[in-house]
């Protein structure tokens, strides 16, 4: 009997996961165009956890929506200079410390956060908010920012096709890398 309910939940999740209509036009979303992805510091946390090979604990992860440049110029003109943009697509983009961290030597309590940006052609200034789930910066408020760091931006010889999000190990901590068509900018995240 147990395996016969099994066998029935089992062909209805997979007929309503994989059916291209269900007779009144729904069908399952396609990829979206601005794909969401998540990024850890220490890199490749959740793989090393599985393997029992994670050395260090974790300290932060991020997550974020990876717009494509699609022959765009994308600061100045997509993303306006001088303006909070989410620091990707779709929703804000998020960061959660499992462990207190200082960015720019001021205290950033463990917790979950919304970071935005505001470029300029020679710098980013990175702002962590408190506010969460939020849609875009459409609903921003400065009230709520915990801190802003202002960072050089750095010119790459090759354009990044998608917008992205990693960390690196360095110094006391870790510095998360944001770029996307030619520029770059690096965030010093420290753990002591």
């Amino acid at each position: 009997m147990k395996k016969l309910l099994f066998v029935f939940i089992v062909s209805s999740i997979s007929s309503i996961c994989f059916a291209q209509s269900n007779g009144n036009g729904s069908k399952m979303p396609p990829l979206d165009k601005s794909p969401m992805d998540m990024s850890y510091f220490p890199v490749d946390y959740p793989v090393l956890r599985i393997q029992d090979k994670a050395t260090e604990p974790l300290v932060c992860r991020v997550i974020y929506s990876r717009p494509q440049k699609n022959n765009r110029t994308v600061f100045g003109e997509l993303v306006e200079y001088n303006k909070v943009w989410r620091l990707g697509a779709n929703e804000a983009t998020e960061i959660e410390f499992f462990r207190d961290v200082k960015i720019d030597g001021k205290k950033v309590p463990k917790g979950k956060y919304t970071i935005y940006a505001i470029p300029t052609p020679n710098d980013w200034t990175i702002i962590i908010n408190k506010e969460t789930d939020i849609w875009g910066a459409f609903h921003y408020d400065e009230k709520k920012d915990l801190l802003r760091v202002k960072l050089p931006v750095k010119k790459s010889s090759e354009p990044l096709e998608p917008f992205c999000i990693a960390f690196e190990k360095a110094n006391g901590g870790a510095n998360m890398n944001i770029g996307w068509d030619t520029d770059l900018v690096s965030l010093p995240i420290s753990t002591k």
